[in-house]
């Protein structure tokens, strides 16, 4: 018989739930099939521990006495938006100090989470309102009213290989990635990875609170680029880049061990996030969903060195993380972008705040698109639009 979200709140409430993470799920899955699993187990806990460019934090800083309408804004040399309110901001993970290219937003937003003092410096015009034209001051986690991180994509589903077919080495977002397809690199937690434990999203959605950063979080909208329609294998695992989430969290209750600064060699920064959501065993079909493992998971690999990353392989998360798949014939290495010890870190932990009764899960309010796809930018004259 189907289970529902309240009745396995009442678990919880009552410290009768049964939880454990992706991977114990999927080994079990090897004992038991799939509808003993969806009597027995109620919660089972995902996570991811990697690179998320698309990520920032909303300030607002508190007013000055006179007032200052912020027009400029900078935080140890990082500029801020600063077309919001007088005294709003948004730091974008991604954003480079003007005096330190390997330091940025995420840098600044980890000083922040970690209790730092940072550098505020903001210029005005000047208003009958916010006569105040310029300041200078230091600003910690507890001076500012808000301090949240808002991401407009984390969490991709199934992010694609990556592999150079030049003559020379790039510096990517993916890493370093060796001539002649002497490497690959990845970025996903196989198994354990959120959206690819419940890949048509039926209980993951807007409201969904999950484990952001160290802290409670919230999924709060689709994801940018948003794709639902790539290609799927026969376990419904889209094969590359599709879904991804919106997320929000308090960043003053984060930790720097969940959300850490990065700078990428000849690239450039960004920040390391920790996510994971808890997915409810509500039947049979959910178990089967939630069995996948690394052999089922597929992706393809993509070369970076020829316009429009094109793939040119397809290889599965047993062989990545083996430490060398065949490409072109050839025993190549692989190396991961992002932390499995982390992801395992962030999916014990969340098991054990539902153990304990201090998180319950959420119905989602809303549900995402069925049907969206990624448009390119294309140069256009103004009547072809």
């Amino acid at each position: 018989m189907a289970k529902t979200i309240r009745e396995i709140n009442e678990k919880i409430a009552n410290g009768s739930v049964v939880v454990m993470t992706a991977e114990e799920f999927t080994r079990l899955a090897k004992e038991k099939d799939c509808a003993t699993l969806a009597k027995e187990v109620d919660v089972v806990t995902t996570a991811t521990f990697g690179p998320m460019c698309s990520s920032g934090a909303v300030i607002n800083f508190g007013h000055w006495k006179p007032g200052i309408r912020m027009e400029e804004i900078e935080i140890n040399g990082v500029d801020c938006y600063e077309g919001l309110a007088a005294v709003d901001s948004y730091i974008g993970a991604t954003a480079e100090s003007r005096y330190d290219n390997a330091y940025g937003g995420a840098n600044v937003i980890q000083d922040l989470v970690d209790g730092k003092q940072v550098h505020l410096h903001a210029r005005g015009k000047g208003t009958d309102c916010y006569p105040t034209k310029e300041i200078d001051t230091w600003i910690t986690k507890d001076t500012v009213n808000e301090f949240y991180l808002f991401n407009p994509r984390n969490a991709y589903q199934n992010y694609a290989a990556a592999t150079n077919g030049s003559d020379a080495i790039m510096y990517t977002y993916m890493g370093c990635l060796l001539p002649h397809r002497n490497n690959v690199t990845y970025s996903t937690s196989g198994e354990l990875s959120p959206l690819l434990n419940d890949p048509y999203l039926r209980t993951i959605g807007i409201g969904t609170r999950i484990f952001l950063g160290g802290a409670t979080g919230y999924v709060v909208w689709n994801g940018t680029q948003f794709n639902t329609m790539q290609k799927r294998n026969d376990k419904g695992i889209p094969l590359g880049g599709a879904a991804t989430l919106a997320v929000v969290g308090n960043a003053k209750e984060m930790t720097t061990e969940y959300l850490r600064a990065a700078y990428f060699y000849k690239y450039g920064v960004s920040m390391f996030v920790g996510l994971g959501i808890p997915i409810p065993v509500l039947d049979e079909e959910m178990a089967t969903r939630l069995s996948i493992s690394n052999r089922e998971i597929e992706t393809v690999v993509c070369d970076y060195a020829q316009s429009g990353h094109p793939a040119i392989a397809r290889t599965n998360y047993e062989q990545l993380r083996s430490g060398r798949i065949q490409l072109d014939g050839r025993t190549v290495h692989t190396a991961p972008m992002s932390s499995l010890a982390k992801a395992r870190e962030i999916a014990g932990i969340l098991s054990g705040w539902i153990k304990d009764g201090k998180f319950l899960l959420t119905e989602p309010v809303a549900s995402f698109p069925t049907e969206s796809s990624v448009r390119p930018l294309e140069p256009r004259q103004k009547e072809e639009v």
